[in-house]
């Protein structure tokens, strides 16, 4: 295991979260004293789980445009929203990263967006850019949750390299849980280049037949 400082637990408040389609929950939000990469991230705290249960746990990228605004380029939005109703089932921790782009940031990614209406796919955009096609780093979020008290979980992804990145950092993730699979004629090209390229664990199936806007 890599000899990752420890990081803190900062402020804990309790937040009433809503959500445009009605659902409600309420959730504890953790900051944190110590993450390496300096960054404001946030843990949302949802649910109990059972006696001896293993908590399920999301790593979510920001996503301004996907988030808050809705945006139907990604299936970041629905993510969030599944994922936190998800967790608040079982009981676990959604950790809110704030790795806007892949890592790449706001404007980068804006920038990449441009090159994807030429036609080039996500990761191709970003290497277009001369910038990496995807520069997440989860360290901080071992650290999370290493302060959380959690060292095995199940993770909520359909994303392999999280998985990996978490257990060379120590982290014993049982199983990796697929997410939900959310198409939009704006979204599918993205979806495409997900599983074909970084092997996300989407259908391929669900991503055809639907015309590309």
């Amino acid at each position: 295991m890599p000899d990752t400082p420890a990081a803190t637990p900062r402020a804990r408040v309790r937040v009433p979260l809503r959500f445009h389609d009605g659902y409600a929950v309420d959730a504890e939000l953790v900051t944190f004293h110590g993450l390496t990469d300096g960054q404001e991230h946030v843990a949302v705290v949802l649910g109990e789980p059972a006696p001896g249960a293993t908590p399920l746990v999301r790593l979510h990228s920001e996503c301004l445009t996907g988030d808050a605004f809705g945006s139907a380029r990604c299936d970041c939005g629905p993510q969030l929203r599944e994922a936190v109703e998800r967790i608040a089932v079982t009981g676990g921790v959604l950790l809110y990263l704030r790795q806007e782009g892949r890592g790449i940031g706001l404007y980068n990614k804006l920038d990449a967006y441009a090159l994807q209406d030429q036609g080039l796919d996500t990761y191709a955009a970003n290497t277009a850019l001369g910038l990496p096609e995807d520069d997440r780093d989860y360290t901080a979020a071992a650290q999370m949750l290493r302060a959380l008290g959690i060292t095995s979980l199940d993770l909520l992804s359909n994303n392999p390299d999280k998985a990996d990145q978490l257990r060379a950092l120590g982290i014993d993730v049982h199983d990796r849980v697929p997410t939900g699979v959310f198409t939009t004629p704006h979204n599918v090209r993205y979806l495409r280049a997900k599983v074909l390229q970084t092997q996300h664990t989407l259908p391929l199936a669900d991503l055809t037949g639907i015309s590309v806007g």
